[in-house]
């Protein structure tokens, strides 16, 4: 039996990720389009799409944004990006415009949601019904699931923005969040690091003191997520996670931040197999919306 095929856009403030395929061992094209303009975007990835569409019967797409976005079915600006720092991205009708192109269905949701989609499909949270997945990269994004359902509420999850102590005298930069200073996002992206010490994330050495300040506001949010959502694992994911030190960090500092409360043998002996990193990598993404394609077709 032939696999049905999906179109998937992880769609981020760089670059648009366009697949055709079934699943991480099923791909059959792939293209990248840097983000510019809506219309210029957009003209590339339909182009994409028309072009295989020939060749491949695509049977739903599943689309991965940047946001905010409307995942609000019932809204007059469902698939749109709406209030976006990204200039010239604000109040734009993704899903509409790809809908009208391709004439296919399309399931639509945040690329954290969308790469939690994908771990609990093929990776790290296979199996599972509730967990945090959790991206770290220029900025910070968070998602998963909720008794098997992609968290969603009034609207999607802004975990980034979590606001969290800061000590000024341990360290007083500001935090880089144009809404909200020292959030999360604002102390701890790559970002965040950068303007900080001046010098990009990545060329930091692993003993820095970054790494050990990066580790504290990291276990401090994931203590937080941990006690509100008591998800069965958290994952994280992005560029800044590259450094391999410092996924040892964040759990060390998160053991001790718990304490011995709660007594959950699962965690407190086995922080390892509870804090891990995307069994998908950076490839996460542009999976989980291949898996979104397939959910949205599941449910139609």
């Amino acid at each position: 039996m032939t696999a049905q095929l999906y179109g998937s856009i992880e769609a981020g403030g760089t670059k648009f990720l366009c697949t055709v395929g079934s699943g991480p061992d099923d791909i059959r094209h792939q293209a990248h389009f840097a983000t510019t303009s809506p219309t210029q975007t957009f003209s590339h990835v339909i182009e994409f799409f028309q072009g295989h569409m020939a060749n491949h019967q695509l049977s739903a797409l599943g689309i991965a944004s940047f946001g905010p976005i409307d995942i609000r079915k019932e809204a007059p600006t469902y698939g749109y990006i709406t209030k976006t720092p990204k200039p010239g991205w604000s109040n734009i009708d993704f899903v509409g415009t790809m809908s009208q192109a391709l004439g296919i269905p399309i399931g639509f949701d945040t690329d954290v949601n969308a790469a939690a989609l994908g771990e609990h499909r093929w990776g790290s949270a296979h199996g599972l019904d509730t967990f945090v997945y959790l991206t770290i990269g220029t900025g910070i994004g968070g998602g998963g699931m909720m008794g098997g359902q992609l968290m969603h509420g009034l609207r999607h999850p802004e975990m980034g923005h979590l606001i969290l102590p800061h000590d000024k005298t341990r360290d007083p930069f500001p935090g880089c969040c144009p809404f909200h200073g020292d959030c999360l996002e604002g102390l701890a992206c790559g970002l965040a690091i950068e303007s900080r010490w001046n010098t990009k994330a990545e060329l930091l050495n692993p003993e820095h003191p970054a790494w050990v300040l990066e580790a504290d506001y990291l276990a401090l949010a994931l203590v937080n997520f941990f006690y509100t959502l008591s998800p069965q694992r958290i994952i994280i994911g992005g560029g800044v996670m590259h450094q391999r030190q410092l996924l040892h960090l964040v759990r060390r500092r998160f053991r001790q931040l718990l304490g011995d409360y709660p007594n959950i043998p699962e965690v407190i002996d086995n922080v390892d197999e509870y804090i891990v990193t995307p069994a998908l990598g950076d490839r996460a993404g542009a999976f989980g919306a291949l898996a979104l394609a397939e959910q949205t077709l599941r449910y139609m």
